[in-house]
Parts: structure tokens; sequence; C-alpha cells
């Protein structure tokens, strides 16, 4: 054995300085991935805590103090450290694949931003270091909760740094997007030719370009207020809560899209690759997807009804609107399927559970979005359910999808189907145990953000209930880690495309090159793979053809006249068989 085949034949090592210092897109977005699924899994387990000490009344496991300090991270960590991150981790792999680049615009820029969001998100978990513990003010911050002397622990003030690093490394990916999407698209790809994902992330960059600025201002002056003796929020000294509110609904409901319109892109990339179909109205998704960012800025005080200091008629308008470009898209999704070669691989099933989760969920939203019934359901379990129904239907459903769809890519393994199938079973059952009951405890009254509840109020098997299905999706998440240990235990096995997909990435090896392709095929409409692989499959067809042609000889010369007078006499013809 040569030493070149005994140095192929070791063990790949795991390059740390490499992916330390790397500004290859595809190595930060695995970066962002890990990083955003790991502070997933610790919100995760936060919640399972809060669950179990739910699940009968009175006090078990935490007291008042702590249990704030767990819904607060929770929330934190799911919202601004998984979900936004995760976003960013689609994003960066997949953009410059999609529209056929080498690289982000700005590399060293995406790396910037990357360890900007990991020591951000670490600073705010460091808050269960200090001796107050972590922030006690829930996720949305509100003041005067926030300020001295209500929240005197220095967790808070780590919170609030963690979240202007996360804030503006979210500014500085979004500026980076856009300019790739912008500037970087291949030789014929309009944008009218580019992935619905692609117009997803532009328009999710847009947004954060307006939402985050509001959010960071934010966080400076609670900052100043805490810590330099300024009174933005305080009214005694001229200043008004009200404003915090304003200004994190500004950031807090366009957020809700920026974590929801990348995985509306997802999932206009599987279905129809599962459907064997081009997406329906690809046009229509693009427009909806445009609108749905616009009409996003328009909301934010849907959450404010129950202050009296907005105009009921102007934000419940604006808010059952919204509704209409999300509809569209579901027209879109099930159109695709309709009358499509349907095939249910994991990604798929994950697209189908997408659909049913996040449709409960925006039915629930156009209720809350009436202020008669978000004056009866406010600061209840109801919107808790209507929360999680949103953002895990129409975010982490579809980030499985994600996930189980790119990991061929990503690795050059596909995922074992049968692990796949159990993972989704059981995160889908766990998920309706969790949710469903809390919305009949919040039509019950049941208040959110409390550690106890009293025993006869009717609400302990619900709650228990609730508390199952929690510990059911957290086994669904052990089946998942089994199965990606599993898949990269093997040599890789899937090819550049093993999906038969439709997009630019499908066109790299899996994993991809440094600088992602060799060649690129011509790019004619929105699927230039799909489009090659037909041309490749037309142009070995017309060979084999013109192969048997060749191999069946020249064909006889047509009969004359005379010719067919003889061979109705039984003559036979002079070239043919028996002929002389």
């Amino acid at each position: 054995m040569t030493a070149a085949s005994l140095e192929a034949a070791r063990p790949a090592r795991l390059d740390i300085l490499g992916w330390i210092a790397t500004t290859d897109h595809k190595r930060i977005g695995v970066l962002y991935g890990v990083t955003a699924l790991g502070f997933f899994v610790v919100a995760g387990i936060l919640a399972l805590v809060m669950r179990a000490e739910l699940a009968v009344p009175g006090l078990q496991l935490v007291g008042e103090q702590t249990y704030n300090g767990l819904f607060t991270i929770h929330g934190t960590a799911m919202m601004l450290l998984f979900a936004t991150p995760m976003v960013a981790a689609f994003s960066n792999y997949l953009v410059p694949l999609q529209v056929g680049a080498a690289d982000m615009v700005f590399p060293r820029l995406n790396a910037l931003s990357y360890w900007l969001f990991l020591f951000g998100g670490l600073i705010i978990l460091s808050g269960f270091l200090v001796a107050s513990g972590p922030a006690d003010i829930g996720w949305t911050g509100y003041a005067p909760n926030s300020t001295l002397p209500y929240s005197t622990t220095t967790g808070t003030d780590l919170w609030i740094v963690g979240l202007l690093l996360t804030g503006v490394a979210s500014i500085f990916g979004a500026v980076n997007f856009v300019a790739t999407i912008i500037t970087r698209r291949a030789p014929g790809m309009g944008l009218l030719r580019m992935p619905v994902f692609c117009w997803s992330i532009l328009t999710t960059s847009i947004l954060i370009l307006y939402a985050f600025p509001a959010i960071t201002a934010a966080l400076i002056m609670l900052l100043l207020e805490r810590r330099f003796g300024a009174t933005f929020f305080d009214p005694t000294n001229g200043g008004d809560p009200i404003l915090w509110q304003h200004l994190f609904w500004f950031f807090g409901h366009p957020e809700v899209y920026i974590v929801a319109l990348p995985f509306f892109g997802v999932i206009g990339e599987t279905i129809p690759v599962f459907s064997r179909k081009p997406l329906f109205g690809y046009r229509a998704f693009v427009l909806a997807t445009v609108f749905i960012g616009a009409y996003s800025m328009t909301v934010w005080a849907h959450h404010m009804f129950t202050t009296g200091a907005v105009n009921l008629p102007f934000f419940a308008a604006t808010s059952f609107i919204i509704a209409v470009p999300t509809g569209v898209k579901f027209f879109n999704w099930i159109f695709t399927m309709i009358g499509g070669r349907l095939t249910f691989p994991t990604p798929m099933l994950w697209s189908i559970g997408f659909l049913f989760t996040f449709l409960f969920g925006g039915i629930t939203g156009v209720m809350l979005a009436s202020p008669p019934l978000d004056f009866q359901f406010q600061d209840t379990y109801f919107v808790v359910a209507h929360l999680h129904n949103v953002l895990v239907g129409g975010s982490i459903f579809a980030m499985w999808a994600g996930i189980t769809f790119w990991f061929p890519k990503i690795t050059g393994r596909r995922l074992n189907e049968v692990l796949g199938k159990a993972h989704f079973w059981l995160w889908s059952i766990g998920f309706v145990i969790t949710f469903l009951p809390q919305y009949q405890l919040g039509a019950d009254g049941m208040p959110r953000r409390y550690a106890d509840y009293p025993a006869d109020a009717g609400w302990t098997q619900l709650n228990m209930i609730s508390t199952a299905g929690a510990f059911l999706i957290a086994l669904s998440v052990l089946v998942f880690i089994v199965a990606v240990v599993e898949a990269l235990r093997r040599p890789p096995d899937a090819g550049p495309d093993p999906w038969e997909g439709n997009s630019l990435e499908w066109w790299a090896d899996s994993p991809p090159g440094h600088h992602n392709f060799r060649t690129l095929p011509p790019i004619r409409t929105e699927r230039p793979v799909f489009d090659a692989r037909q041309a490749a499959r037309a142009e070995a067809t017309a060979r084999a053809t013109a192969s048997d042609a060749r191999d069946a000889g020249p064909a006889p010369a047509p009969l004359t006249s005379d010719e067919e007078a003889a061979a109705a006499d039984g003559v036979p013809r002079a070239d043919g068989p028996g002929g002389t």
C-alpha cells in the first residue's frame, strides 16, 4: 500500500483552527446551525422544567423567582438564539449555492456576524452564573418591570448586552444576504428565475434592516436607564413605559415573519420536488412573500390592544389583511400537490405537518386580531398555544423539513428513513398533546407566566396532559440526534442530486467543494437543474434511438410500382430475402 493510499484511508481529522478562522459560507452555515440547535436544546430543557413544575398545583421544583428566569431565557433563546440564527444557518449555506455564486459578497463580515451571535448568546446564558440569577423580565422585557428597582439582577444587564450583540449580528447578516442576492446571481438568473427560498431570504433581510434597529435602540435606552440614570420609560420623570412596547413590537411582530418567511421558502422548495411538479403560481408566491413583508410592518400594535393606547380598528384591519397573502401561499402549496406524483420521504412528511400546524396557528391568530377576543385571551395560555402553533408550526416543522431535505447536500449522507419517520411522528403527536390543551386552559382563564395555580381551578388534568406531550417532544429530539450520529458514522452515500431537485445547489457535489461549482447549467427557468436533467435524458434517448437504428442496418428502399405488382404475384424482391 502506498503512502498516498495510507493517508487517504486515515479518518479525517477535525480541522478546529480551520473552522474557527473560516470565511467559507458553507462552514459558517453549519456553525450557525449547530450552535442554534445547541441553544434550542438548552431552551427545551428549560421548557421541560417549567412543564414539570406546572404538571400539578404547588411549587415542586423551583420558586417564583427562578421560574421567572426560566421563562425569560426560554423565550429569548427560542426566538433570538435559535429561530433567527437558524434562518441565518440555512441562508448562509444555501443562498450562494442557489444563486450560483462562489461565496458571500462579504465573507469576513459573515464570519464576524457568527461570532457576535455566539458570544451574545453565551452572555445571555451567563446570567445563570451570577448570584442574583438570569434575567427575570420575560422575553419581551416590558418596562417598568425591566427597570430598577423592579429587576435588580445583573442577569438583566447581561440579557441586554447579549441581545445587542445578536441584533448587530443579524443586521450584518442581512446586509450580506441582500448584497449577495442582488449582485452575485449567475448569468441567466433574473430575479424571477430565483428559487423561492432566495426570495424569502431577500424579503426577510430587508425586514431585518427595518426592524432590528428599533429593538437595538430600545435596548440601549433600557441600559442607559438602568445604569446611567436616563428616564426614557419612567413616567414620573417625563418618560413613558408604552414607548418600550411600541419599540419592542415594531421589531417583535416583523420578527415573527423574519422566522417564518424563510421557512415558507423551504416548504416552497420541498413540496415541488416530492410532487414532481413545478411550484403552482410561482409569481403569485413571490408577490405574496413581498406583501407579507410589507404588511408585517403595519401590525405591531395588535399586541397592545389592552393598553388603550393604540387605534383598535386600524391595527385589527391590518392584522386581518396579512392573512390574505399567507392564504395565497397555502393555495400554492396545495395546488402544487394536486395532480402530482407524490412521494412521502421524511422531508415531505414534515412539509405536510407544517401545513396543518401553521394553518391552526394562523386561524387562532385571526381570532386574536379581533380586539374583543384579544381582551378575553390576553396573557392567558391561549396566547401561549397560539404563539407555539405559529412559531413551531411555521418554523420548526419546516426547519426539520429543510434539515432532512438538505442533509445529504451538507454531509453527503441521507438520514435513516425509519429514524426520520419516528422523529416526525413522535414530534407531531407530542406537539398536539402539548399545545392543544393550552387553548382550553386559556379559554378557562389560566394566566401565563405563573409558577403555580389553585388546586380547585380545574386545570390540573390539562396541565398533566400538556406536560406529557412536552416530554414526548424531547424524546423525538433524541431520536433525531441518534439519526444524525448514525448517518455520520456511515461513508458518504448520496450523490449530487439524491432527491432529483430543481435548484442550483443540486448541481454541486455533495458536500460542495470550496468554491461550490465546477460548471453551471444553462438557466432559463426557476428550475435549472430539472431542465438540465430533462435535457440530458432527452439527449440520452436520442443517442439510444440513433444507436438502435445503426444496429438495424439501412432501411430497405421503398418498393417501385413494378415491384409492388411482382410482390403481389409472389415474386421475390431483388434486394430482399431470397433475391439475387
